[in-house]
């Protein structure tokens, strides 16, 4: 009997993001296409460069309107029948309104894209911005905000921009408006801003999906090559800036029964070479069940069902410079609020200390690196990526890249970057709960002047 020797498997590679065709139609609009065989929904995201901190003064919300009404009618057809037009092709189109910019996006089977992109083409030609649908979304948005005022990690959130922002900047304020900004909002400003910001020449086209047989080329031209605009004009942001004094802020929530956390302060965006470090450093801390955070407060003290630091992209401007929130959030028993601010401290005061492990690095590289293929298995989470890259003025391949990097990241270097990013003495915590139970044992732990604001 002849035997062979077993199969050894080969070195593994890290998974490759999808790499996108980059064009231009005529009309200005720049293309990114990927042809990913097998995905029969193709998806389509359009980023426009209409940043929040364009909109005009007292009108906060007006790009959130002017999104949500770009499927609400165009010249063709009224909001009933743009809707049922895009349900005859099985599709769905969306939109909003972030600090980068305003994005829409469609998903369809690659068998109705070309009736779709029409539509889509039409809502981005030709919204029909009529009185009556802009004054109910204004309406509709307008019953939203007492519900995210009431929910204690959106007022954590609008509390902790208030406080770490100036004033004056654009991030300090809700993303969608306050209840006096988005009343003073009609048909009048939502075309006033439409027209001021969204043209072919500012804008990308994202397409992604199985495209065999389809004349991509062809189909834009017919559709989002008919849109027509005013060249690209160059915008005038200012880097974000930040004070990160250690302090507290307790929203006060008389009779709650828990404490919302939100930690935190701005660090360096996607485009500083200590990024790929500090998002394996961030997720040691506090990415996964299994984090240092989640061990001692969920496991070991049962303070809290989770807590999650991360990194979030404010905006980034085109010369590269730009900021991301680095943030710890969560929710604690109001009884427990002190000792679990104190046992979180401890884990920070301790990881500037003694560092990661080894062990820990290579479990948070193994999920970050091994985890990637599940993502993007689908054409509007790799549509999704490759938009936000867009709108963070990154480079195609930077998902690509990134990978790369995340696997070569080491210990220590892994440990330096989420010590930087979350120092003890120079974070800002805001706290949603009962002032009165919890304000004197968080004063007890000297991280910072603790003052209380009104729910």
């Amino acid at each position: 009997m002849e035997f062979h020797p077993r199969p050894q498997g080969g070195t593994p590679r890290v998974w490759a993001f999808p790499a996108p065709e980059r064009g231009r139609l005529g009309n200005g609009l720049t293309v990114l296409r990927c042809h990913r065989p097998g995905q029969q929904v193709v998806a389509v995201e359009i980023v426009l460069d209409a940043p929040l901190d364009t909109e005009p003064e007292g009108l906060d919300g007006v790009a959130t309107i002017m999104a949500r009404a770009l499927s609400e009618g165009t010249d063709k057809h009224t909001a009933e029948e743009f809707a049922a037009e895009l349900e005859r092709c099985g599709a769905t189109l969306d939109a909003h309104a972030d600090h980068p910019g305003v994005r829409v996006s469609l998903e369809v089977p690659a068998s109705r894209l070309p009736k779709a992109l029409g539509l889509l083409a039409d809502a981005l030609r030709a919204p029909a911005f009529a009185d009556d649908e802009v004054d109910r979304l204004v309406r509709n948005r307008l019953d939203e905000i007492p519900h995210e005022t009431a929910n204690p990690a959106r007022r954590a959130a609008k509390q902790f921009a208030a406080e770490l922002f100036p004033a004056a900047s654009r991030v300090s304020r809700p993303r969608q408006g306050t209840e006096e900004t988005v009343a003073r909002i009609d048909s009048a400003s939502v075309r006033a801003f439409y027209e001021a910001h969204v043209r072919p020449a500012s804008a990308t086209a994202v397409v992604v999906g199985d495209l065999t047989g389809i004349d991509l080329d062809g189909l834009l031209a017919e559709t989002l090559g008919v849109w027509t605009g005013d060249e690209a004009r160059p915008g005038t942001a200012s880097p974000i800036t930040a004070d990160d004094t250690g302090r507290v802020v307790i929203v006060d929530r008389p009779g709650a029964v828990q404490t919302q956390l939100l930690i935190g302060r701005i660090g360096p965006d996607r485009h500083d070479s200590v990024w790929p470090a500090q998002v394996v450093g961030t997720y040691c801390l506090g990415g996964t069940l299994t984090s240092r955070l989640d061990r001692v407060l969920r496991e070991e003290k049962g303070y809290t069902y989770g807590v999650r630091a991360f990194g979030q992209v404010l905006r980034s401007l085109p010369d590269g410079t730009g900021a991301a929130m680095l943030a710890i959030s969560g929710s604690v028993d109001t009884p427990h609020t002190g000792p679990a601010l104190d046992d979180l401290w401890k884990v920070l005061r301790t990881l500037a200390a003694e560092g990661l492990t080894d062990a820990e690095r290579d479990a948070a590289v193994h999920n970050l690196v091994g985890v990637a293929p599940l993502r993007y298995e689908t054409a509007a989470s790799v549509a999704d990526t490759l938009a936000d890259q867009v709108e963070q003025h990154l480079p195609d391949d930077f998902q690509a890249q990134l990978y790369r990097r995340l696997d070569a990241t080491g210990t220590v270097e892994a440990t330096a970057a989420v010590v930087n990013a979350f120092p003890p003495d120079r974070l800002v915590t805001v706290l949603v709960g009962d002032a009165a139970r919890i304000k004197a044992p968080v004063e007890a732990l000297g991280i910072g002047e603790v003052t209380v604001v009104a729910g």
